[in-house]
Formats: structure tokens, C-alpha cells, sequence
């Protein structure tokens, strides 16, 4: 079971990063990749009004009518979070530990990732690796990286 006041820092992080997330990062998203970004889905027939540079001209030689390529996005990234969660994460001052500090950084950076559809993974470690978490989509995910960030304690 999981303690209360877990429960209400978790949802604390979830609205402040939220905030965050909307107001800082909006438009900000950038593909590190250059170039179009897409790759050959399928072809279909030409419209007028379509781009004359995607006609696929082996397709229209066999068919005798024009036909143009049509493209997909490749946008979907996988953020991994690591986490130092050793004993040093407990000093800070009297309103914010390190460890807290770490969550709302975490949280900003995986609400941030949901937004664009990304899947978010987690890696805890100290001294080894304390817990991983495979990388999902969704903010119920989100919400349980925060919690494990909050709750888990090294081994």
C-alpha cells in the first residue's frame, strides 16, 4: 500500500509539471534528425493540387495514370530517465530534498515526452541498478515513474 502523503506529492509533481510542460515547452520539439523525417508508406492516386516531386514513376509507367508516394512520420522517441536514488539524495534543505528535486525534474522531462507521444522508460540506481521500468506511453505510466521515484528507497 501505498503511504498518503506518496500519493499527494505525486499528484503535487503531476500539476506543477504540467504547467511546465504546457507553458515552456510548447513548440519547442525539435527532430535531432535532419532531412524529411518520414518513410514510404504507400502510393496513391494523384489529385490534382499533390506535389509533382512525389510522383512515383515507376507505379504510373505500369498503371498509365500518374500515382505519388505517400510518406509517414517518424516521431516516436524513448525517453529513458536515470535516477541517482543513493543516500545522498536525502540532504537538502528544510522544503526540498535532493530526491524531490530529481522527481519534479523527471516528471517535467516524462509529461513533456507523453505530449509528443514518446514512451518513457526509468533506471533507479546507487551503487548498482535498483529498478527498471520498460518504457511505455501514457501518463498513468508517467505518474507510476514518479511514485517510484518518490517511494523506492536503495537497496
Amino acid at each position: 500500500m501505498i503511504p498518503p502523503q506518496i500519493l499527494k506529492k505525486v499528484k503535487r509533481i503531476e500539476i506543477t509539471s504540467r504547467g511546465l510542460v504546457n507553458n515552456l515547452f510548447g513548440g519547442e520539439y525539435h527532430s535531432a534528425f535532419k532531412g524529411r523525417g518520414m518513410t514510404f508508406s504507400d502510393v496513391r492516386e494523384y489529385q490534382p493540387g499533390d506535389d509533382i516531386r512525389l510522383i512515383d514513376w515507376n507505379v504510373t509507367a505500369r498503371a498509365n495514370s500518374p500515382f505519388i508516394k505517400v510518406f509517414e512520420e517518424e516521431r516516436e522517441l524513448t525517453v529513458y530517465l536515470l535516477v541517482d536514488i543513493s543516500a545522498s539524495g536525502d540532504f537538502g534543505t528544510e522544503v526540498y530534498i535532493k530526491r524531490e528535486i530529481g522527481a519534479e525534474i523527471a516528471s517535467v522531462l516524462g509529461f513533456s515526452a507523453i505530449k509528443n507521444n514518446d514512451k518513457v522508460g526509468l533506471i533507479l540506481f546507487s551503487e548498482i541498478i535498483e529498478k527498471y521500468l520498460k518504457p511505455k506511453k501514457g501518463k498513468t505510466h508517467v505518474l507510476r515513474v514518479i511514485r517510484e521515484l518518490l517511494y523506492r528507497k536503495p537497496i
